[in-house]
Order: C-alpha cells, then structure tokens, then sequence
C-alpha cells in the first residue's frame, strides 16, 4: 500500500506542476480530488480518515472570506475603485504608486485573487482611454496584490492555513509580516517604474483595446458597500482578539448572506468553491502519504545532513521552486502536512517567503495568471517575457529584505 501512496502522490503533485493531467482537461482541482478519491478507493483512507485529515477550520475561513469578497465584488466596489484611480489627474508615476498602494492594502484583508480579478478589466479601460500603456499597471497591481496579501493571516489561503495550523495570533503575525510586505509593496513600484521608465503612455506598438468587447459595469451599491465594511470591521475584531475565530468567520458570512437586495445564489456564485475543494483533495492526499511513515524518515535524514526544512537557508530556495512550480498553496499544504510542530517564527517565514515568491514568474501566482487573463478579454497582451522583467528583479529584492528582516528578528 506505501508504493501505492506514494504514486498517487507523485502523481498529484507532479499535475500540480503541471497545471492539469497530460492529455487531459483535468485540472489542479480535479487532479486532487481524483487522487483522494483512488486512496480512498484503493484502501489507503477510509471515511474517518478522511475526515480527520481535512482542517475543516481553515475552510470555513476561507469560505467566510470569499463570501466578504464577494459581497464587495457584488456591490461594484472594486470596480470603482478602478475606473476611479484610471480617471485620477495625476503623474503616471504618481498612479503607478495609487496601483500599488490600493492593491497592496485591499488584498491584505479581502482575497487578492478576487481583487486583482474585479479590478484588472476597468482599469485597463480607463488607463488606455486616458493615454496611459496600461501592462505596467496591471503587472503592478499584481505584484502589489501577492506582496499585500503577505501581510495579515486572511491576506491570502496559505496565510489563513498557516495561521490555522499554528494557531498564530493575528498581530504577532502581523507584527513580523507586515514591514517586509510593505517594503516589497514599495520594491514593487520601484522595479516597475524603473523597468518601465519613460514608456508609461501609450506609443504606437501598442495595441488598441477591443472595441467590440464588453466589460460588465456593476452599479455601486453603497448601502451593500457600508454592510461589507461593517463586516469587515467584525471580521478584524475576531482575529484581532481572543474571540472565536471560526465562530465568528461563520457569524459574518451568515449575516451577509441576509439579504434584501443580493441573492444569495450570487453571491455564492462568487465563493472560489474550487479553491476549497483543492485544500480538501490536498489535505487527504498529504495525509496518506504522513501515515506511511516515509516523510519522518526523509525529514530525519535532512536533519542528520544538516538541511532541515525549518532553516531559513533551507526554507528560502524550497519555497522558490515549490510555488513557482507545484504552486504556494499545494507547498504549504505539503510541508504543513510532513513537517510536524514548526515553531511560530518558522510559519511566519513560511507564509512571508511562499507568497512573495509567487512574484518570481507568470504562472508562479494565481493572481498573476488572472490578471494577464482579465487583461487579454479586454484587448490587452502581456507575456511571460513581459512579465519575468518585473517579476524576478521584484522577489530578488523582496525575498532579499524579508529574509535579512527575519534573520534580524531571529537575532
């Protein structure tokens, strides 16, 4: 049965790096779940073990999060917070740094991924009706979302879990996460104002947007906006204090789903159900391979050579391959599930260093894939190469100071 684990193991976390099964329309998701569903088949976990293996916790987090996103997206919020920072009369270096700063700071307590997806469209729009080439703000507002997230324990899924697992207090995370996701917020601007010095306006090269395509427009419904915030407020309180935090997550989540105006089928339809139901997939399939004692063995082995995951030395270029190949969330899932009993420095290293890694390439963050995909609807093409300008010179820097400031803090 151990060789049989570990296929499927192998086998799932290749389709990660992989993006989808060879041959197949089978994406990360399905990938998965199709493996919990052979260990289950096969004997390797049964009901009980399945369940056990799950952090339901943590979903419920996440869930309560999306449904707060969600009920902003719905309401129109960051869509005009878009057109509003493209119509902003301001330097284009001056907007740059806007981009940066409104992404940064939104995704550190609302999902970056929703943000960068709600917003990426609009601005396109208006920053090319306004004579602004508009890839250097989307590649921007990109990187400020992943850098942002890294700040807060709901900034992002990994964080949320990370937190989860460790039982991380909200501002003792923040204390050690939050001055380096600044500094990199300020590296992001930094490297893309440079890279893109003197070429922000529109030049000939340039393609114009499509015009045939049309971009759903949402009326600001600023009575959801004020019930949104008023949540977010709520939700901050719960992890900000010695209030339950599930408990409370599930209070928000119920109490936005009251509606008189946004049905709730909408707003559901804007939970990433797919994300949850990777985290379950994932979490079964790590399991299995923890109960075959195989991941203890390799773990006392690194220690006897001297490579323990927990080094930082070690932790650094690990998380670099790992979320820029099998992705952050699988790597933390992974290394949450074989490596037992991480101190509380060691999860805010995991959680600082997996997210601004996720800057490195295109396809090393779902935020970076969605926002190059929103872009490309509206007309506009950004590639890797594009992309890889910005994105390795950012989490050189980023990686650099947020290693130099744990190895301060550890000091």
């Amino acid at each position: 049965m151990t060789a049989f684990v570990l296929v499927v193991f192998t086998t799932v976390y290749l389709g990660m790096a992989a993006g989808r099964l060879p041959g197949l329309v089978v994406d990360r998701t399905g990938v998965a779940v199709l493996g919990a569903i052979a260990l289950v088949l096969a004997g390797a976990m049964d009901g009980p073990a399945v369940l056990a293996a799950i952090d339901f916790p943590t979903l419920v987090v996440l869930f309560g999060l999306m449904v707060l996103s969600a009920q902003f997206a719905a309401c129109g919020f960051y869509g005009w917070c878009a057109a509003r920072l493209a119509a902003v009369p301001v330097s284009p270096h001056l907007l740059l740094a806007l981009v940066t700063a409104v992404g940064g700071g939104l995704s550190a307590v609302l999902a970056n991924d929703v943000v960068v997806f709600a917003m990426t469209p609009m601005l396109v729009i208006g920053l090319t009706r306004g004579g602004l080439d508009a890839r250097p703000y989307v590649l921007a507002l990109a990187a400020a979302a992943n850098a942002g997230s890294a700040a807060t324990v709901i900034g992002n899924p990994q964080n949320i879990l990370i937190a989860s697992v460790g039982s991380l207090d909200f501002w003792a995370f923040t204390a050690v996460c939050a001055p380096p996701a600044l500094a990199s917020l300020v590296v992001v601007y930094g490297v893309v104002a440079l890279v893109w010095r003197g070429r922000l306006r529109l030049g000939e090269r340039i393609p114009h947007l499509a015009a045939h395509i049309a971009v759903e427009t949402l009326a600001l419904d600023r009575a959801g906006i004020a019930k949104a915030a008023a949540a977010t407020g709520a939700l901050l309180a719960f992890f900000a204090t010695a209030l339950p935090h599930t408990e409370g997550v599930l209070i928000v989540a119920g109490s936005l789903l009251i509606s008189r105006r946004l049905a709730t089928r909408r707003l559901l339809g804007l939970v990433d159900w797919h994300l949850l139901v990777l985290f379950a997939g994932l979490f079964v399939v790590t399991a299995a391979l923890t109960a075959t004692g195989l991941p203890a063995l390799w773990l006392d082995r690194l220690a006897a050579a001297g490579w323990h995951p927990a080094a930082l030395e070690v932790m650094a270029p690990l998380v670099v391959i790992g979320s820029n190949s099998i992705g952050n969330v699988p790597l933390v899932v992974l290394l949450l599930g074989i490596v037992p009993d991480l101190s509380p420095e060691t999860l805010y290293a995991l959680a600082l260093l997996s997210t601004l890694a996720g800057n490195l390439l295109l396809t090393g963050s779902l935020a970076n894939i969605i926002a190059v995909e929103r872009a490309a609807e509206v007309g506009l093409k950004i590639g890797l190469v594009e992309h890889a300008r910005i994105g390795v010179p950012i989490t050189v820097l980023s990686l650099g100071l947020a290693l130099l400031w744990l190895g301060f803090g550890s000091g």
